[in-house]
């Protein structure tokens, strides 16, 4: 993957900026890392449609034409002017589903990808600067997350969950994808602890918490921040598949849960595609455009990634 090329560029990355990057910074009060991301195409193309997502989900209740719960219209109606694209089985209207699930999707990526990668962080940085004993221990529940199919573990927890609702989900993902980004913070902070400026700040008598936070992580920025695109897809991706296989709460207005009951109501036998097909298109672009942001990512980490 091309951002490993660069990771160990650290904070001083950012200061080897072509010329019209650095001619811009100095009128606009815009962080530089920001223009590299709008710089790069495909990055652009993901920030927009990921804006796209994002207005949906936070102005869902004024632009939603119908409350997505209600059952007052006609079961399976077709496309027409007051109901773009039909009805589900149960009278209610699809377009305020899909506006609303994006709330929900949106929801879950920020908040479970970022117990995912809180998590991964603290216990990476942790075992990687410490070392010794405190490293194997935590190696070995590393390896041992590793080894367990996520998925089915994930299936397990949400189903035999007490609580069934948005909150078990995203702790579930949480608590559940954390092992792959601990591993790679911890291989990058082995690294950058060997450094010389580390090894002066500890001869200096630093406190530890002041090397491992104001010293090495800012050069992990990037390696943070991917890791979290990574657990934010990922996230939104698992809160679908649970939804869909009937393990999440059946309640929540999610892309996952429309088509759970599309698929169980039948759509296909009556022909109601716009109830079965958009939640998963609209999940496979959300899915994309985290994936083309990650490009940009990977432009601030490596300045030969850079567009001209």
């Amino acid at each position: 993957m091309a951002i490993s090329d660069g990771l160990l560029s650290g904070a001083s990355v950012l200061g080897e900026q072509p010329p019209e990057i650095i001619e811009r910074t100095s009128w606009l009060p815009i962080p530089s890392w920001l223009l590299v991301l709008w710089d790069n195409r495909k990055s652009r193309v993901g920030i927009c449609m990921l804006a796209v997502f994002a207005f949906a989900a936070i102005f869902a209740p004024w632009i939603a034409p119908y409350d997505p719960r209600a059952t007052d219209f006609l079961p399976l109606e077709g496309s027409s002017a007051d109901h773009w694209l039909g009805t589900t089985q149960a009278g209610q209207d699809i377009l305020s589903q899909l506006i609303w699930g994006s709330r929900t999707s949106l929801i879950v990526g920020i908040l479970g990808g970022g117990m995912a990668t809180i998590i991964a962080l603290a216990l990476g940085m942790i075992a990687g600067y410490v070392g010794g004993w405190v490293d194997e221990v935590i190696s070995f529940f590393m390896n041992l997350a590793l080894v367990i199919p996520t998925l089915p573990l994930m299936v397990v927890f949400a189903a035999y969950s007490p609580i069934k609702g948005i909150a078990t989900v995203i702790i579930v993902i949480g608590v559940t994808s954390w092992a792959g980004g601990a591993r790679l913070k911890r291989a990058q902070m082995i690294t950058l602890r060997e450094r010389d400026y580390i090894t002066a700040s500890v001869f200096a008598g630093e406190p530890m918490w002041r090397i491992v936070f104001k010293e090495i992580m800012p050069n992990m920025t990037s390696l943070i921040v991917f890791g979290f695109i990574g657990a934010a897809a990922g996230a939104i991706g698992a809160e679908a598949g649970l939804a869909f296989i009937g393990v999440g709460d059946p309640l929540t207005i999610s892309w996952g849960t429309m088509s759970y009951w599309a698929d169980n109501s039948g759509a296909l036998l009556f022909g109601s595609w716009l109830w079965l097909v958009p939640p998963g298109l609209l999940l496979a672009l959300l899915l994309t455009a985290l994936t083309l942001i990650n490009f940009g990512v990977d432009a601030i980490s490596n300045p030969h990634l850079r567009e001209d």
